[in-house]
This record gives C-alpha cells, sequence and structure tokens, in this order.
C-alpha cells in the first residue's frame, strides 16, 4: 500500500473526528454565555438551571475534545516529518500560541467555573464563562491562522532550504484567513443551536415534566441556528473571491492557473497540479445542505405559538436535520483541505515531500490505531452526551448545591 495515501487518511480521518468537537464547543459555550449571562442580569433561575443544563453537556465534550486534539496532533512529527522540518519554523508559531491558549487559559477558566459554583461570586462565575469562550475563539482564530499560512504562504523565506518567519503581521492579514474564520464560528453556532434545538425538540415530543424550560432553550436554540446559516452562507460565498485569487487552481483552470501549473512544472518537475474532484463534490453538497438548513427560518413561528409545538410534526423536523450541520462541517473541511492538493503548504511544499519515510506497515498500523482510539472517544463523547441530555434538567450535577452536613444520629457524650 502506499504510505502517502494511508498518512493522508489518517490525517483525514482523525482532523474531521476532532472537528466535530471543536464546533461544538465552540457554539454551546457561546449560548452558555447568554444563558449565565441573563440569569446574572435579571436573577430568574429558569437560566440558571438551563446554565447547568447544557454546561453539563459542553464540559463532556470539552473534556473528550481535548484528548482528541492531543492525540491528533502527535500526527505533525510521527507522519508529517518533512511538514515540520521544512515550514516548521513559520506554521509551529500560532499552533504554539494556540496550545498556550487552549490548554492554559481556556482549562483554567473552564476548571474554575466547573468548580466555581456557590463558591465564586456571580459576576466573577460569569466573567470566568465569559473567559473560557473568549479564549475557545482565539483558539480557533490561531488554528485558522496556521491553517490559512498553508492555503497561502506569506510573510516567510526559504533560507537553507527551510522556511522562516519574517513578517508575523503577514500571517494575521492573511486573504484566506478572514472570511474562513467567519464561516468557521457561524458554522459552529449552526452546529451549536441545531444541537440545543433537537434535543430540547426531543423532550418537548416526550412531553417531559420541564415543558416550558426546554420551550425556551428551543426558542434560543432555533434562532441562533437561523442567524447562523444567514452568516454561514455569507461567508461561504464570499470566499469564492479570496480563492480565485491565491489558489487558481482550486476550483478552475483559467489562465492564472496554467500560468501557475507551468511554473510548478519547471520547478518541482512534471506532474497532476490539478486537485482532486472530490473537493468540488464536497463543495457542492456542503453548498445543498447550506441551502436545505436556510429553511429553518421557516420553522420561527415555533417561537410564538404553542399549539405549533404540540402538533409535534414541526418538531420531529428540527430533530430529523440534527446530523446536517455536521455533515456539512466534514465537507467543508474537505472542500478546503482537498482542493489544496498536491500541496501542503500552497506552492511551496508537495505533500509527497512532506510525508514521514516510513513503511507502509507502520503507516497502516498507525492508521488503525489513531482511527479506533478517536473513534472510541467519539462514540464515548455522543453516548455520554445522550445519557445526559436525555436526564433532562431537574437537577444536573453540574452547580448543585453542596449538601449540608450530616448531623450525627447519637451525639457523643461531651467531656467532663
Amino acid at each position: 500500500m502506499d504510505t502517502l495515501l494511508l498518512a493522508r487518511l489518517q490525517f483525514a480521518t482523525t482532523t474531521s473526528i476532532h472537528f466535530l468537537f471543536v464546533v461544538v464547543t465552540l457554539g454551546l459555550v457561546t449560548l452558555l454565555v447568554g444563558m449565565q449571562t441573563a440569569w446574572v442580569l435579571t436573577g430568574n433561575p429558569k437560566w440558571e438551571r438551563l446554565t447547568r443544563y447544557w454546561g453539563q453537556l459542553y464540559v463532556i465534550n470539552y473534556v473528550l475534545g481535548i484528548a482528541t486534539g492531543i492525540v491528533m496532533e502527535f500526527q505533525f512529527g510521527l507522519n508529517w516529518s518533512g511538514l515540520s522540518r521544512y515550514v516548521g519554523n513559520v506554521f509551529g508559531a500560532p499552533l504554539a500560541i494556540e496550545t498556550l491558549v487552549a490548554f492554559f487559559l481556556e482549562s483554567t477558566f473552564l476548571g474554575m467555573w466547573i468548580f466555581g459554583w456557590h463558591r465564586l461570586r456571580k459576576g466573577v462565575h460569569l466573567a470566568l464563562l465569559w473567559g473560557v469562550a473568549l479564549t475557545a475563539y482565539a483558539s480557533a482564530f490561531w488554528i485558522m491562522v496556521a491553517n490559512s499560512w498553508l492555503q497561502h504562504p506569506v510573510g516567510y523565506e526559504v533560507r537553507d532550504g527551510i522556511a522562516h518567519l519574517t513578517d508575523f503581521g503577514a500571517l494575521l492579514t492573511n486573504p484566506s484567513l478572514g472570511m474562513a474564520f467567519g464561516h468557521v464560528v457561524s458554522a459552529a453556532l449552526l452546529v451549536g443551536g441545531m444541537l440545543m434545538a433537537a434535543i430540547s425538540a426531543w423532550h418537548l415530543i416526550r412531553r417531559t415534566t420541564d415543558f416550558a424550560l426546554f420551550r425556551t432553550s428551543l426558542r434560543v436554540g432555533l434562532v441562533t441556528a437561523a442567524l447562523a446559516i444567514t452568516l454561514v452562507q455569507g461567508f461561504g460565498f464570499a470566499q469564492f473571491g479570496p480563492v480565485g485569487e491565491v489558489q487558481p487552481t482550486k476550483f478552475g483552470q483559467g489562465p492564472e492557473a496554467q500560468a501557475l501549473i507551468t511554473d510548478w512544472t519547471t520547478r518541482f518537475g512534471p506532474g497532476d497540479y490539478t486537485p482532486p474532484a472530490l473537493a468540488s463534490v464536497g463543495l457542492g453538497f456542503m453548498i445543498l445542505i447550506g441551502f436545505t438548513l436556510g429553511c429553518v427560518w421557516l420553522l420561527l413561528p415555533l417561537l410564538f405559538r404553542d399549539w405549533i409545538i404540540r402538533l409535534r410534526f414541526p418538531l420531529w423536523l428540527v430533530l430529523l436535520a440534527l446530523p446536517l450541520p455536521f455533515v456539512a462541517v466534514i465537507l467543508g473541511w474537505i472542500a478546503r483541505e482537498v482542493g489544496r492538493q498536491p500541496w501542503v503548504a500552497y506552492g511551496l511544499l508537495p505533500t509527497e515531500q512532506a510525508v514521514s519515510p516510513v513503511g507502509a506497515p507502520v503507516m497502516l498500523a498507525s492508521l488503525v490505531g489513531f482511527s479506533l482510539l478517536l473513534g472510541t472517544l467519539a462514540v464515548t463523547n455522543w453516548v455520554l452526551l445522550a445519557r445526559h441530555a436525555a436526564r433532562g434538567a431537574g437537577d444536573p450535577p453540574l452547580g448543585r448545591p453542596p449538601a449540608p452536613p450530616n448531623e450525627p444520629t447519637h451525639p457523643e457524650p461531651a467531656l467532663v
């Protein structure tokens, strides 16, 4: 078997699984900030219960998502040593910043938020959650900075066969960064909103005792999803301009693309420099799902008429639509990453030169091992999410007031 193909399959599998954790984390933490802020400002216990219930699901997803991220990043040294050696001085800078933000600041804020219930003042506790959200977005930003550099290398120079960073500001003004980051963030909000709406719809279909509470979270989720799908479509179509400028070969074969291919043939030798058709196929299906999810605007009457909720049919539509944003997220990643091929760093480092010089049996074992590990974490995550989501919002473990100390049944005799 081909070592390069196995390495690419492994990275595609593990990154796809990890990306699903990321979008759920970004989406839910934003909704949590809104609900806990409403609780602090209004004092309404309804918002406290919603924060505790959805916060519990968020914590489960975050913990297992961190584990998938750690496992996934081992591949840069194991499978892609050529990438690390050639562009590590540039590509590693935003990744290092992301690690400091995500694994130090974000995790610290989250730990203090989890264990700070009933121990910290409400304002301080809310500020911690805001810190979790802001560092989560900062983490996503620096990941997109690194990814955008691979899509369009800027601010570097090659010395002694190694790329060196010469202009850090160029990384932040990369033309492939802004719209792509907005697209990822809005997609995460869409996933979070649809997840909240779908779980709430399931409880409303079952007529649980917390009907009014889940009706509120259904409304929050639907409004978030409706606004987010509009942003997703806007940021998505806006990228066609920058993509055509920085990656002319991605979706077309115009004069600029032909000129680039001629230049690459001279520099790197003859070869196929057109991306696989899989990129365009993924893009087409993603756009189709995006337009389908745009129909969520038609479900907004659920916000105002209880009798529509009691019909159950609209609730089933919300529930059955839950997989669509997750599928669209994966297809969008495929369109972005596969469309860059056959380059790891576009026009700079061919993919075949980035893979580690290991045998196919070793790479196959790595593919099977990593895929099983991350697949197990993903299944565990969804089982735990489903189990805790089904329990309802009666008294979630997160934020539960500490039990008063038990009085001794038989008091000890007084000492003389």
